[in-house]
């Protein structure tokens, strides 16, 4: 070997490691999937592509995951629900109540965990995330602050060019935004620079001691904003354009929630707070001029460099913040509710997408609703005009604002399972998955489902199980977009025969009513339609609806109008069990749309009636007839005893007349079995 070369080797190797640092720092990096920001829809999202072994990265700007928990909600008490005790084993019931955790196939990994206290404290979500990414090994790259994003187009396709604070680009086929809101809201008004913002004010009480104070807005952080300085402030005023909106009221969970409500007994009862609706375009916050007057009784007593509320309507110079006596609405109404000076006015107006990061050919345009706050996407969370970006979370409530929970952390998890699964079968060919049942079984698995599942009772109205019948058998797909129904066959890989489907939604009632009056629950099954609570709700079609039928459907309704339509009357304990209110009446409407008898029949039954009909019930033929007839009761009674399970003595079922070993109370249904049993498993 001569001399020179392994100098030459040793050079180019030097050289290779230097251009592969570079690379790292400034080149770059390809996936097939990134996700855009480490919080709880960004790491949901996460789990999902990793458990289906996806190629994928979380890039996150901070320094560990929930960052946004790290400051807010400022006074550091979150209002999501932790209820730990249900009196229920069933984990899928338990995560109705459990409005914090993250979906996973680890029944352990669960934000009770990190707080068992029903308002957990907002320090503690942080911590659970970081839980969750390690206990998963989520693909989680902190400290990229992405400050572009933009779209190309080459021969493979379109993808997502996402450049950080040091020049280096990461390429994916797919971005799935999940930033959040963290932008604070803001409304331009004369006066507008004098007013603190909910991101930066104080959060010590003794600081607004004897201090007037005006908040500007009504959601929940402008009321928990109110409520922290309630026992400081000499009086509190909140003004909005719009009346308080009550979460219990509304069912939306976005509203004033309770636990944030104090001021309204203090404004109610009279006790110097209160609630003022106005335009914030048309209010003026200003400082009066020094004029030199004095009043009738000796000196002012309003202290140096007070704010001032007046209107746009009294002020001549348009643009100032400077206003005089004449200018202020109390020269011209006495009794103007607003007269008085302020020492602070803070503004609480919520928070609103980024949309700065992207460049003009992969910026999702703004939503319709919302204000505009929030990116326009299509009914499966897709960018409008940006095929292949999806948004995720908070973002991407537009679909269902002011709706259902899809703004939450106990609604986009289940969103973001949904969005996982119109990717699989996008790109990687997977259907969307489903049971296979046969139709004599489909009753038992819509008890089972609205009895248990959490995915639509948090997401209702927004996601349905949609169930494909076949004649003797169906095809039960979960948690399938609502919106999106008429492009069931192309999102799911499903298709939709002639014998129709039946959607499963979960609903309230959609008349105004008092929700504390004696009149507020339906009770009585044969006016289950008229039901004000959530309840379920079955939608037969005999086609898919089209989009023209989903734009033009009533208002306030998810579906268009169907074929047949049945409500399961709603239930004070929300477990829909009951033989005679939700069973039987849900029997008939199932057999309406499958045209057969589903009742349930024992072995003798089923031997009768083969003798006496020329075609036997459904369950007979896949039963019976297929030599895997129910048993005698005499024959099950042991196993039902060993399992731990409490029975009642009974005969067996007949195909006619009441049965005798039923209770009374059936008799009149014409009911043949029960068979509304149900394991907490």
């Amino acid at each position: 070997m001569e001399p020179s070369l392994p100098s030459l080797i040793l050079f180019t190797l030097i050289g290779f490691v230097i251009t592969s640092s570079n690379d790292h720092h400034n080149g770059t990096r390809r996936y097939d999937y990134c996700v855009l920001g480490a919080g709880p829809a960004g790491l949901q999202m996460g789990y999902f592509l990793s458990k289906a072994r996806r190629d994928y990265i979380i890039l996150e700007r901070n320094s560990g995951p929930g960052s946004f928990f790290n400051t807010y909600p400022r006074h550091r008490k979150l209002i999501s629900i932790n209820k730990i005790h249900t009196g229920r084993r069933n984990r899928e019931f338990n995560l109705r109540h459990d409005w914090n955790s993250l979906l996973s196939d680890k029944p352990d990994l669960l934000f009770k965990r990190v707080s068992r206290e029903f308002y957990p404290p907002a320090d503690a979500f942080p911590l659970y995330l970081s839980m969750f990414v390690k206990e998963l090994g989520l693909k989680v790259q902190y400290g990229v602050d992405v400050g572009r994003i933009r779209a190309v187009q080459s021969v493979t396709g379109r993808s997502y060019i996402l450049t950080d604070q040091h020049a280096s680009d990461y390429t994916c086929s797919v971005l799935l935004v999940a930033t959040g809101l963290w932008v604070p809201q803001k409304v331009e008004f004369v006066g507008s620079d004098l007013v603190e913002g909910y991101e930066s004010i104080s959060t010590d009480p003794d600081d607004y001691k004897d201090q007037a104070v005006l908040i500007l807005g009504k959601g929940n952080s402008a009321f928990e904003t109110a409520q922290s300085v309630l026992g400081r402030a000499s009086r509190v005023h909140m003004l909005s354009s719009s009346p308080v909106r009550l979460a219990w009221q509304t069912h939306y969970v976005g509203d004033l929630r309770a636990v944030n409500n104090e001021l309204i007994d203090t404004y109610q009862l009279k006790s110097l707070d209160g609630l003022v609706e106005a335009r914030l375009e048309k209010i003026v916050i200003a400082r009066q001029k020094e004029q030199g007057q004095k009043r009738s009784g000796g000196e002012r007593k309003e202290k140096r460099g007070q704010l001032y509320l007046t209107l746009k309507k009294y002020v001549n110079t348009k643009n100032s913040s400077d206003v005089t006596r004449e200018e202020l609405p109390g020269h011209h109404i006495d009794n103007f509710p607003m007269r008085k000076p302020y020492d602070r006015v803070i503004r609480c107006l919520g928070f609103r997408f980024n949309f700065s990061i992207f460049d003009g050919s992969a910026c999702p345009p703004n939503s319709e609703n919302a204000k505009g706050r929030l990116p326009g996407v299509t009914a499966w969370y897709e960018g409008n005009d940006t095929p292949g970006l999806f948004v995720l979370g908070t973002a991407s409530h537009s679909r269902d604002y002011r709706a259902s929970a899809g703004g939450f952390i106990h609604g986009f998890r289940y969103t973001a399972r949904a969005v996982h699964q119109v990717l699989e079968h996008r790109y990687h060919g997977n259907p969307w998955p489903s049971t296979k049942l046969l139709t004599t079984q489909l009753q038992s698995w819509i008890l089972k489902r609205v009895g248990e599942a959490s995915g639509p009772y948090q997401m209702f109205e927004v996601l349905g199980d949609v169930i494909l019948l076949h004649g003797s058998h169906c095809e039960y797909v979960e948690e399938f977009l609502l919106q999106a129904l008429p492009h069931f066959s192309s999102l799911s890989g499903h298709e939709v025969s002639n014998h129709g489907l039946i959607v499963l939604v979960m609903q309230y009632g959609k008349k105004k009513m008092d929700y504390l009056g004696r009149g507020r629950a339906e009770t009585d099954w044969t006016k289950a339609w008229q039901s004000n609570f959530l309840h379920p709700v079955l939608y037969y079609y005999d086609r898919l609806p089209t989009e023209e039928e989903m734009k033009t459907r009533s208002h306030g309704w998810p579906l268009p109008r169907p074929k047949a339509i049945h409500h399961m009357v709603e239930d004070f304990l929300t477990e829909w069990d009951a033989p005679l209110s939700h069973i039987q009446p849900l029997r008939r409407f199932l057999e309406r749309c499958v045209q057969t008898d589903l009742r349930a029949f024992y072995a003798e039954s089923c031997f009768h009636s083969a003798l006496t009909h020329r075609k036997p019930p459904l369950f007979c033929q896949q039963g019976y007839l297929n030599q895997l007839g129910v048993p005698r009761y005499s024959q099950l009674r042991q196993p039902v005893y060993e399992a731990g399970l409490r029975t009642t003595e009974q005969n067996d079922a007949g195909t006619s007349g009441a049965n005798p070993a039923l209770p009374k109370y059936l008799a009149p249904a014409g009911a043949a079995m029960s068979s509304g049993l149900q394991l907490d498993l």
